[in-house]
């Protein structure tokens, strides 16, 4: 299984054919985002997609043995079911909020330090165009679809991190999460 996650653009190290980025490229936490045994999709060559589904956490029930008596009062399940999403659950993702102008000021600052990791490990000219030039197409759908979105940050919270968006398929029932395909480094587990 691979895991992925967020990138950090000062280590410079040999760029292997199939990995997207060597190593977090963007933060020094290395939160983990997302990992391969999720059927992931490659959108627009700058994004993976993964679909995410609702999960039942919670109310464990531990039968002890004891025999209750009749008399006592039921002190309650404390313990309840929850829903969550299995992805943002699994990797501990932190729900943040923005605004359109936030996100837009935060995502042009990342898409620099992205930028700026891609020159440094020694992609080519037409490479980091052909990243910038996609990455511009998917933010304007990210715009244009703002309101739509839910955003998630690493385990640790990282303000130059990676935000995970959450948004939901066609269907309004299906959830998927969208990450950016350069600002993740690939791990062998």
């Amino acid at each position: 299984m691979k895991i992925f996650k967020a990138c950090h653009p000062v280590q410079s190290m040999a760029l292997a054919p199939w990995n997207p980025l060597p190593r977090d490229a963007l933060i020094e936490s290395k939160d983990e985002l997302l990992s391969d045994s999720y059927d992931l999709k490659e959108v627009d060559g700058v994004v993976y997609e993964a679909d995410c589904a609702m999960i039942e956490i919670g109310a464990v029930e531990v039968n002890t043995g004891a025999n209750a008596s009749a008399e006592e009062a039921d002190e309650g399940n404390e313990d309840a079911a929850q829903k969550v999403n299995n992805i943002v659950h699994s990797f501990r993702l932190q729900s943040t909020q923005f605004d359109k102008a936030s996100y837009l000021s935060h995502l042009k600052g990342y898409m620099k330090k992205v930028t700026k990791y891609l020159q440094e490990s020694g992609r080519s000219p037409e490479e980091v165009k052909d990243f910038q030039t996609k990455a511009q197409a998917y933010a304007k759908k990210i715009v244009a679809n703002f309101k739509d979105y839910e955003f998630y940050t690493g385990e640790n919270m990282d303000v130059d991190g990676m935000v995970v968006l959450l948004n939901y398929r066609e269907d309004g029932i299906t959830p998927y999460v969208t990450v950016w395909k350069h600002g993740l480094e690939e791990m062998k587990v």
